[in-house]
């Protein structure tokens, strides 16, 4: 009894103190369902030239993704098309959200005020429009319960088979919402199995290949580096309908996100066994508000289906970008010679004279003037000091850069000029008078890369700063041509002092200032050739290239690496943004021991330049690089506008070959290339070339040679004997190579 009596007691104390209202009954809850819009079903097509991606709306206001690929025939043929099975839990929704009844990797995840993380997206309507070759279809969805309205974007480039799809996510209720997760776009596939070929690598290994059969579990592609995204994992990807990669048959489907930033790609395949892939911003650390009334417009997703395997998908994307998405794309960028490997720091006037003088000999059409031209007070000797201090170092250059710049002018060069202007020293003037634009975690170390730390470029004011140093730039000069714009670091520990407590904005809201300052500086110099570099290939990306001419594929100039960096980078990219450049042996990267002319080859299949000092060529080598230099100004049209088709790949084998045809396909250049040592026995290798009109005749002459690798030079032969076993040139030695020029008779 005693123990009940102090049972009783603590009940009446816990009572006591227990708010009112926890003590008050529960009410009765009471379940509403919003009545959904009578839906008439319907079939919304998404046509280009020789693709299809057919759209079904059915009875209930579902959006499903049903195929992509070649076109099936009548659009409505796919109105009664059934999933199949007797669950809808992996159902192809066109832009799956949390919540409702699909259960996979989500493309929408939106947290709204009253703490529900629900969300069903029903069909509105759809409108179509028509602008040049491009036809634009937009899906309106809509979540009746909190009125979250979600435009799916589909354009279709007509001729190129190119599909590009984003979204737009509006918030039309009467609070502020989260985005946890906003895709670009879900693109749903079906097939019997997926080979997914994707890129990994770092600094001076960059656009390696992996391939790999997708299974069951999921597959991420993802970077969450802030900066530098592409060095390690590009957002891009080719994804092969069946086991056995080819170039030349079979159903590839190519994919690219056009965002500089963090991203992430997923491959889930179903119990239906059904390939699902949402793709868009990396949702890690970006939790996005969004103010009622507001929207927000997610980046595009780049689609192209081919049935000629890889080279097909590739040339579909370069013929887009080199039309829509390369600034000046397909535009022939001049030859140069660039500075950073021949003089490195040490230099002064005079010696950047005797380069361009060099360089004009050579028939070189540009000097580039890389790092350690700046600073005063905080000399840039080294990669240590004076990055945010832009004024001409005046000790190196007494004259100013105006007088190196007229000098190339008058050489009949253009002139070219390094910057780096998202990134500060901490030894630097900027870095003592602003600290608070440097990206920071209150209370932590700033984390210094390269000797650097990054500015927060979701601050205005240092966007303004960092379009200015551009500005200023180009403005030391009437003569300036080309900037070439560097980013060596990634972000580490990471903040804004200008955000302040909405830190989940930041990383989308640096590269959107990233992009502010490129569209300021396109507006205002439109014809200045500007490269983008990022410690080499680390911005190779879709959003980036808009702005420019031309990337850096990687700081590893050694030809041999380029081999498989470029045959990589084109398999999406088009050869005409690939700067490649004939650098000095040991190569300063790899340590590697190549001839000139294989150096100049491999380059030759690129924006042709030089980085080194010509001074220290022999007389017989600047005999060698003025006759290449000639020679590639004689086909160089058909790297920047041809059509690439690789032949071999450094990955399979002993060669490496590709070849560009010229759109009317009466002319080409063929690259060979031999890697490793042949035995007497081997002789020949047989290259099948692609792409010639059958009912042609070319001529074939090799260049930059006196004696010939194969017995055919300088005679002529049908296409189809080119193409069906009859081109072998002859090698023997590692690291040789043969330039072929074919024009028809």
């Amino acid at each position: 009894m005693r123990r009940v009596a102090q049972i009783l007691v603590l009940a009446a104390l816990l009572l006591a103190v227990l708010p009112a209202q926890a003590r008050k009954k529960p009410q009765k809850f009471t379940h509403t369902t919003v009545q959904l819009p009578a839906v008439t079903p319907q079939i919304i097509p998404v046509e280009t030239a020789n693709t299809q991606l057919i759209l079904q709306v059915d009875k209930q206001g579902t959006v499903r993704t049903l195929h992509y690929g070649a076109k099936a025939g009548e659009p409505d043929q796919f109105l009664r098309f059934r999933f199949g099975g007797n669950h809808n839990y992996e159902d192809p929704s066109a832009y799956p959200a949390a919540g409702g009844r699909f259960n996979g990797y989500d493309a929408l995840h939106v947290e709204y005020a009253d703490g529900s993380q629900n969300t069903e997206l029903y069909f509105v309507n759809s409108d179509v429009h028509a602008h040049d070759d491009i036809i634009s279809t937009v899906i309106h969805l809509k979540d009746y319960v909190t009125a979250l309205e979600v435009d799916l974007v589909y354009n279709a480039h007509q001729a190129e088979d190119v599909i590009l799809m984003h979204s737009i996510i509006r918030n039309a209720g009467k609070a502020q919402i989260t985005l946890r997760n906003y895709a670009s776009a879900s693109l749903n596939l079906v097939s019997d199995d997926y080979l997914l070929t994707h890129f990994y690598g770092g600094w001076a290994n960059e656009m390696q290949v992996d391939q790999e059969l997708l299974t069951h579990d999921a597959k991420v592609l993802e970077s969450r580096r802030g900066t530098q995204t592409t060095q390690d994992c590009n957002p891009s990807f080719l994804l092969t309908l069946g086991k056995s990669f080819s170039e030349t048959s079979g159903e590839v489907v190519a994919g690219a996100l056009a965002w500089s930033g963090n991203y992430r790609i997923s491959f889930q395949i179903g119990q239906s066994d059904r390939l699902n892939i949402v793709s868009g911003i990396n949702p890690f650390a970006s939790a996005y508000p969004l103010a009622a009334g507001a929207e927000f417009e997610t980046p595009e997703m780049i689609y192209t289906w081919s049935c000629e395997g890889a080279g097909g998908a590739s040339r579909n994307l370069h013929r887009w970008a080199r039309k829509y998405s390369v600034w000046n794309g397909g535009k022939v960028n001049p030859t140069l010679l660039n500075s950073w490997e021949g003089a490195y720091f040490s230099f002064t006037t005079e010696t950047l004279l005797r380069m361009i003088d060099d360089a004009a000999a050579m028939g070189l059409e540009m000097f580039v003037l890389d790092d350690g031209w700046f600073g005063l007070e905080h000399p840039r000797n080294n990669d240590k000091a004076g990055l945010g201090d832009w004024e001409v170092n005046t000790n190196k250059i007494p004259e100013g850069i105006d007088y190196v710049a007229s000098y190339a002018h008058s050489k009949g060069l253009k002139f070219g000029i390094w910057i780096e202007s998202e990134m500060v020293n901490p030894d630097s003037n900027l870095a003592r008078e602003h600290p608070d634009w440097i990206v920071q975690s209150p209370g932590r170390q700033i984390h210094e890369s390269r000797n650097q730390w990054i500015l927060d470029l979701s601050n205005p004011a240092v966007q303004d700063f960092v379009f200015g140093v551009f500005d200023r730039t180009v403005s030391l000069s009437p003569n300036i041509d080309y900037i070439k714009w560097d980013s060596n670091r990634r972000i580490m520990s990471f903040g804004s002092p200008y955000l302040g407590a909405e830190q989940d904005r930041f990383f989308v809201e640096y590269i959107q200032g990233y992009y502010n300052v490129c569209r300021r500086m396109r507006e205002k110099y439109p014809q200045l050739i500007v490269q983008c570099c990022s410690a080499g290939g680390s911005r190779v990306d879709y959003g980036s290239m808009r702005w420019f001419n031309e990337v850096w594929p990687s700081d590893n100039s050694d030809a041999i690496s380029r081999t498989r960096i470029q045959w990589a980078t084109s398999l999406v990219y088009p050869p005409c943004i690939m700067a490649a450049h004939v650098s000095a042996v040991p190569n300063h990267q790899t340590g590697n021991v190549t001839s000139l002319k294989f150096r100049f080859d491999v380059a030759s299949s690129g924006r042709l330049g030089m980085e080194l000092q010509p001074k220290s060529l022999s007389a017989e080598e600047r005999a060698l690089a003025d006759r290449c230099i000639s020679s590639y100004k004689q086909y160089r049209d058909l790297v920047f506008s041809g059509d690439l088709y690789r032949l071999a790949s450094p990955y399979d084998g002993d060669f490496y070959a590709l070849m560009y045809v010229s759109q009317d396909k009466r002319r080409a250049v063929v690259f060979t290339y031999c890697l490793r040592y042949q035995n007497r026995s081997r002789g020949s290798h047989v290259f099948r070339l692609q792409g010639l009109d059958p009912s042609l005749k070319y001529k074939v002459t090799e260049q930059n040679v006196d004696r010939s690798c194969w017995w055919g030079n300088g005679k002529s032969f049908d296409a189809d004997f080119l193409s069906q076993g009859g081109f072998n040139p002859s090698f023997s030695e590692a690291s040789s190579s043969a330039v072929f020029v074919l024009e028809a008779e």
